[in-house]
Formats: structure tokens, C-alpha cells, sequence
């Protein structure tokens, strides 16, 4: 019989094949997420530029295009790619060469990771299109500052941000327990809003 779980540096066993919320730790999510490098690692640094770096990156953005985005899409932007500490960063090009089978894993993934933390299964649409926005001006950014892209590759792929979504904003290049540490903080910042409203 083929093992299709994961076990968890915080003891849980999840079942990638159908994850329960249960199971589903953010000290967990942030380990993982700050050991995954984005570009497949082929950034300039001397630490990756971490899964759970863009994440927090993709969050601050969000609260930059949606300035009163309720904590709730905040946290849901943080999560955005919660689901690669246990599948991994791939990308976009390799994602589309497997289909639609890593598209249900991702969505399975994510839906328990929402509940786990009080956010519906499925996003709302604009929710969903306002993180997507966020997420491509930190692609654009990423790509420009450390990934080795042109401005115009950048614009072709990414489409240019608006100066004032990104002046100001660092690319951090942190050390894994820094990071890990940052997310799991910003993480409960946002949780802890949820519980005042």
C-alpha cells in the first residue's frame, strides 16, 4: 500500500490525499514554507527567497491595494500558498506540464487549511482576484529584484505595478528560523483580530 501522508515536525499525519483541518498546525505551514525556495531557488542572495518570505510580501501588498481588507482576506492572503509546505513550490510552467491533478491537490490542501483558521473553504471571487493581484505585483518585484528578469520580461509576464503598490516595499532575505519566526507571528496578529471583531 502506497503512503500518501506527510508526518509533521509538530507529530500530526497528514493525509495529502484527503487532509482534515485537524491536522493542520501554522507552527507546521511555517517551517515548511520558510525551507521552500521560490524561483527555484535561482535568486540572487545568500539565503533563498522563501515561500513563507513572498507570503508575508503577498499579505502586505494585499493591505496596500485593499487598504481596508478586513483581517480575515489578510489572513487568506498570508495562506495564499499554504499548501506548498507539503507539495512543494513548482513553477508555473511546470504546474501546467502536470495539470489538473496538482490544481486538486492545491485546492484540497487549501480548503482544510481555511477551515483549520476560521476562513471559508472557498474564497470569495474578489477575494480571490484581489490576492491574485497582490500575488503578481510581488511576482513582478521578486522577479526584477532577485530573479534575474529584465523590467520588460517582468511587464510581458507579470504586468507593471503601479509605482505606489511597490515603492517602499523590501525584498527580505532572511535566514529560515527568522522568517518562520516572522510568519508564525504575523500569522497569530491576524488570527487575534478575527477573534476582536
Amino acid at each position: 500500500m502506497k503512503r500518501a501522508w506527510q508526518r509533521m515536525l509538530s507529530g500530526r499525519r497528514l493525509d495529502l490525499l484527503d487532509p482534515t483541518p485537524v491536522d493542520i498546525e501554522v507552527e507546521d505551514i511555517a517551517h515548511g514554507l520558510a525551507f521552500v525556495a521560490r524561483w527555484n531557488g535561482q535568486t540572487r542572495g545568500d539565503f533563498a527567497f522563501s515561500v513563507a518570505e513572498h507570503s508575508l510580501l503577498v499579505e502586505e501588498i494585499l493591505g496596500r491595494c485593499q487598504p481596508h481588507a478586513p483581517a480575515r482576506w489578510r489572513l487568506a492572503a498570508l495562506l495564499h500558498d499554504a499548501p506548498e509546505y507539503v507539495i512543494g513550490d513548482m513553477i508555473s510552467p511546470v504546474k501546467a506540464a502536470i495539470g489538473a491533478q496538482y490544481g486538486d491537490l492545491d485546492a484540497r490542501l487549501t480548503a482544510a487549511i481555511h477551515i483549520r483558521f476560521g476562513l471559508p473553504a472557498q474564497l470569495p471571487a474578489q477575494v480571490k482576484r484581489d490576492i491574485k493581484r497582490a500575488d503578481r505585483i510581488s511576482a513582478w518585484l521578486e522577479a526584477v529584484r532577485i530573479a534575474g528578469f529584465t523590467v520588460e520580461e517582468a511587464d510581458r509576464f507579470f504586468g507593471r505595478p503601479p509605482e505606489a503598490m511597490i515603492d517602499g516595499l523590501e525584498i527580505r532575505l532572511r535566514p529560515p528560523v527568522e522568517v518562520r519566526a516572522a510568519f508564525t507571528a504575523r500569522h497569530q496578529t491576524l488570527l487575534s483580530a478575527l477573534d476582536r471583531r
